[in-house]
This record gives structure tokens, C-alpha cells and sequence, in this order.
């Protein structure tokens, strides 16, 4: 096998993933900051999801409803209140009720801090509310966000451990036959390439990029807005599992390891079992803006220089590859830095190292610098590239 960077394809835009408009954040806080409560909100909600509102009056009372997963998330303003409710999870005669109770009263104590888990007739349900003049845009996003993040989580976590049932059936929509098979094709590239570049690094003895291909080859997949389902929960545990630092890096590789062999393992069948769009109130990515990006490469700036320093392009091309897939599994990122990250992976599939780092780096420093573009656009190149020329 030769010594070249994997293969990638941006995914299929047959999504109905939300989209965020960065448009309205500032609207957001100006209207706020103006004591303008009620178009404050309304501006958070355009922000968290361009479509939310379409078609609803918003001068005065609105409630309105849109399915996340299983959970049926409910927004109402009534009297100068805004109310959040997201009904999730139904107890019946099978459940384990007094041990999911008890891990109920575990997650309301934390990861959740404001909105909090109910019970009333025999269904689980969030809840939070709150007078219209404490609708930061900032309190309104996290709340929400949690809200929706942990109805989606936790209920095939309690479903599975606890016997617990859905509220309801998540409202999916099959992609064409023609994306189908190509998401297929997609995601039986990933687990090609990990099999072969895993058994590449096995021959070399270059056994901590073992951590590398698993790590990407996840992400690949995660970043598929169109892969759901049991799936795509395994995969965030598995992404979160390699990035504990907490965990000995060995165990990781390993645990990771034994992953991808079942994943290999699946058949399309069951895999396509998982791939379909879902009705979503919000997407489950952290808000992002220019400087949010910055920040987040300025933290692997010491690493970047290092490996720059070193010439080593390989340990390089590997890590930038890493962080470019880790922000877009992280953030909704702006169309320019999504387009940009998305070209120059594509640019450098299947070149050598020492090719591929320096269109990395331009990337790199365009993201680093606040100048992202897609790189189809000519830019000059950053000081980094500059040292490998």
C-alpha cells in the first residue's frame, strides 16, 4: 500500500439537518440589550433553526411543535412567558421504574442544570419556563439546546437499559434511492480505508496512528447528517471515548479497535437501517462564529508549529485532518469555513504527506486567521506553508 492520505468525500446535501443563520444572533442580543424581548426570542429561535418559525405569528401569543428523535419538543409563549415542554419517554408495565427514576434523579442533578426532568402520567417529559425578560439569547440556546441534546440521548439509552418505550416514533424520511446508494458508497470507503490503512500501520509498527484512522474514520461517519439511529449513538460514544485523556491511551486504541471490527462487520442492510433524515427542532452542534473557530485552532497552534518545525508532514497531514473533522462534528460552522474544510480534504485524498500538509496549512491558517474561503479560491499562502516551501 502506498503512503498516501485517505480518500474523502464531503456528504450528500439529502438532509433535513437544521440550519442555523448567523444573521440573527446579533439581532438577538441588540433586541435584548433594547428591551425588546419578544423579537429577541424570535430572532434566538431564527438563529437555532432558519425554519422554525416559517408561516407562525409572532407579535404576540405562538406555540409551536417539531419532533427531535423520539421527542416531541413543545414552545409556547403565553402571557410574557416562554415555556418549554418536550414530552420524551412513555413507563409502562415493563420498565424497570424505580431504577430509571433513579437515574432520572442522577441526570436532573447533572448533566441538566435549568431544564429539569418531570413525570406526570406516566410520561417523561423536560421542562423549563421562564419570564420573557430573562430570555437572553445565550440562556435561550443552552437551555433549548439541552433540552433537545439530552431528550435524543437519553432515550435509546432508557429504552434499552430500562424498558422504558418512546413517546413516540421519530418522524424519518428515506433519502432518494440514488443517495441512498451513494451514502452507501460513502461510509463502504471509510471502512475500506480503515481496514487497510489499520493493517498498514499494524506492518509499519507505527502503532499510535492506530488512534488516528479510527478516530477519523468515526468522524467521517458522524459527520454524515443523514446517519441516525443506534449508529450514530455509538459512534459519539466511541468519538468522546478516544478523546478522554482520562482513559489510557492504549485502552483506547484498543476499545476503538474492537469498534470498527464490528462496524466492518455489519452488513449494509444493517447499516442502511440507520441512514434516513429526522425531524429535528435543532441541530445537536454548538453554535460557532469566526472567532469561536479562531479560538479552537489557536489551542493546536503550539502542536501544528512543532510538527512545522520538525518537517514532519505526515504527523502533520494526520493531525490536521483530525481537527478539520473534529470542528465540523463540533460546530455548525459557517458555509465558507464548512466549504473551505471540505474542499481541501477532498483536494488531498490519496496524496502523499509531504503534498498534502502544506494545502492543509493554508487552510489551517485561512480558519486561524479568519480569512476561511473555500480553497477553489486562490489564497496567498500562510506563514506555516511558507516554512514547508
Amino acid at each position: 500500500m502506498n503512503n498516501v492520505l485517505p480518500k474523502f468525500k464531503r456528504p450528500l446535501k439529502d438532509s433535513n439537518d437544521p440550519k442555523t443563520n448567523v444573521s440573527y444572533w446579533d439581532k438577538a442580543l441588540d433586541a435584548f440589550d433594547e428591551k425588546k424581548y419578544n423579537e429577541s426570542l424570535t430572532h434566538t429561535l431564527n438563529y437555532m433553526n432558519s425554519t422554525l418559525l416559517e408561516g407562525v405569528n409572532t407579535s404576540g401569543d405562538f406555540s409551536i411543535e417539531r419532533g427531535q428523535g423520539s421527542a416531541l419538543i413543545h414552545l409556547e409563549v403565553t402571557d410574557n412567558i416562554f415555556k418549554i415542554k418536550a414530552p420524551f419517554l412513555k413507563i409502562t408495565e415493563g420498565t424497570n421504574k424505580i431504577a430509571l427514576l433513579r437515574k432520572v434523579g442522577e441526570v436532573n442533578f447533572s448533566p441538566l442544570t435549568l431544564a429539569q426532568i418531570h413525570l406526570k402520567d406516566d410520561t417523561l417529559w423536560f421542562g423549563y419556563e421562564m419570564p420573557l425578560s430573562l430570555c437572553q439569547p445565550f440562556k435561550v440556546y443552552d437551555v433549548l439546546r439541552d433540552v433537545c441534546v439530552y431528550a435524543d440521548d437519553y432515550d435509546d439509552e432508557f429504552v434499552e437499559k430500562y424498558k422504558a418505550s418512546f413517546y413516540q416514533d421519530s418522524k424519518t424520511t428515506p433519502l432518494t434511492p440514488e443517495n441512498q446508494e451513494k451514502a452507501w458508497q460513502q461510509i463502504e470507503d471509510i471502512l475500506k480505508d480503515y481496514v487497510n490503512y489499520s493493517a498498514f500501520f499494524k506492518e509499519k509498527r507505527w502503532d499510535n496512528f492506530q488512534w488516528d484512522i479510527i478516530l477519523i474514520s468515526i468522524l467521517k461517519l458522524s459527520n454524515m447528517p443523514y446517519v441516525h439511529g443506534t449508529l450514530r449513538t455509538k459512534l459519539q460514544e466511541y468519538v468522546n471515548n478516544m478523546l478522554n485523556g482520562d482513559i489510557d491511551f492504549q485502552f483506547r486504541i484498543d476499545k476503538g479497535t474492537n469498534f470498527m471490527k464490528k462496524l466492518c462487520a455489519m452488513t449494509k442492510e444493517d447499516i442502511l437501517k440507520n441512514v434516513y433524515n429526522a425531524d429535528a427542532l435543532v441541530s445537536l452542534k454548538y453554535r460557532s462564529s469566526t472567532e469561536i473557530v479562531q479560538d479552537n485552532m489557536k489551542n493546536r497552534e503550539n502542536i501544528v508549529t512543532n510538527y512545522v518545525k520538525d518537517n514532519d508532514h505526515f504527523s502533520l497531514s494526520y493531525y490536521l485532518q483530525f481537527s478539520f473533522l473534529h470542528l465540523v462534528y463540533s460546530y455548525n460552522l459557517e458555509e465558507d469555513q464548512l466549504n473551505a474544510i471540505y474542499d481541501v480534504l477532498e483536494k488531498v485524498s490519496g496524496l502523499e504527506p509531504d503534498a498534502a500538509s502544506p494545502k492543509l496549512l493554508d487552510t489551517y491558517n485561512a480558519l486561524l486567521n479568519g480569512t476561511a474561503t473555500p480553497v477553489r479560491k486562490k489564497a496567498k499562502k500562510g506563514l506555516f506553508s511558507k516554512l514547508f516551501s
